[in-house]
């Protein structure tokens, strides 16, 4: 399947802000008789792929899906390993990211993660953080469940304390606790490798979000899948919860 030839118009309408769940580097691995660490490398290349592909669509807001907290339970070597690879990307990759006009953001618990990679998370937000060609944020450590409930429990503390009222929680004010203030909600959301659910990502955030599932595997995604992914979007009709024409 290809991609339909996006025209002047589809492309200005483009969506403003992508969130991708990247799954698959463990069954590409498998299939392959390779180890899932292996699986994991080629997956940081097809970010490498999707970063670029956001540039050149236009797309202001991409948001990735790289560690949950449910994906501690993991191995404790594949979770070593994974860690190791992030070091190394942190380290590795921020130079082409800044170069390329992109701003990151990471969002998640950090304190479940070691302190030199909290250090190396903090030193390429600030040193990218005045780029403005695409905000790139990296879900690590992250529950959207979990989400909500620092989010509500923030909130709860203003109330006691007599800074709020009942009557002040609002829709926008719970939005404004979240990991992702800084951004809009997302236009759609991608997963790859066939699975056809959220698990536990941007719950909120995903209200009114058009969701294209995809059954090719995370290493084996490239620019032509995230076009065919917008071109699904250019065909929906979004009409946030109104009745259709």
């Amino acid at each position: 399947m290809t991609a339909a030839p996006l025209t002047r118009n589809s492309v200005a309408a483009s969506p403003q802000h992508i969130a991708i769940i990247m799954d698959g580097n463990g069954r590409w691995a498998q299939t392959r008789g390779l180890t899932r660490t292996a699986g994991h490398k080629r997956g940081a290349e097809a970010v490498r792929r999707v970063v670029e592909g956001a540039v050149e669509e236009g797309i202001r807001y991409l948001t990735l899906f790289g560690f949950s907290s449910e994906n501690w339970k993991r191995p404790a070597q594949e979770v070593h390993d994974l860690m190791g690879l992030l070091r190394f990307y942190l380290k590795s990759e921020i130079k082409k990211l800044n170069k390329e006009g992109v701003r990151l953001r990471i969002i998640g618990d950090r304190h479940r993660l070691e302190t030199d990679i909290v250090t190396l998370i903090s030193e390429a937000e600030a040193r990218t953080a005045d780029n403005m060609r695409l905000d790139l944020t990296i879900a690590l450590s992250y529950g959207s469940r979990a989400e909500i409930v620092l989010a509500a429990r923030k909130i709860a503390e203003q109330v006691a304390a007599g800074d709020l009222t009942p009557g002040d929680i609002s829709e926008n004010l719970i939005s404004s606790h979240l990991y992702t203030h800084h951004i809009p909600d997302p236009d759609l959301l991608v997963r790859t490798s066939g699975e056809h659910r959220i698990s536990n990502f941007l719950l909120w955030q995903l209200a009114y979000t058009e969701l294209v599932f995809l059954d090719k595997r995370w290493p084996d995604f490239n620019k032509e899948d995230l076009r065919i992914a917008i071109s699904e979007f250019h065909s929906r009709e979004r009409r946030f919860g109104a009745s259709g024409g």
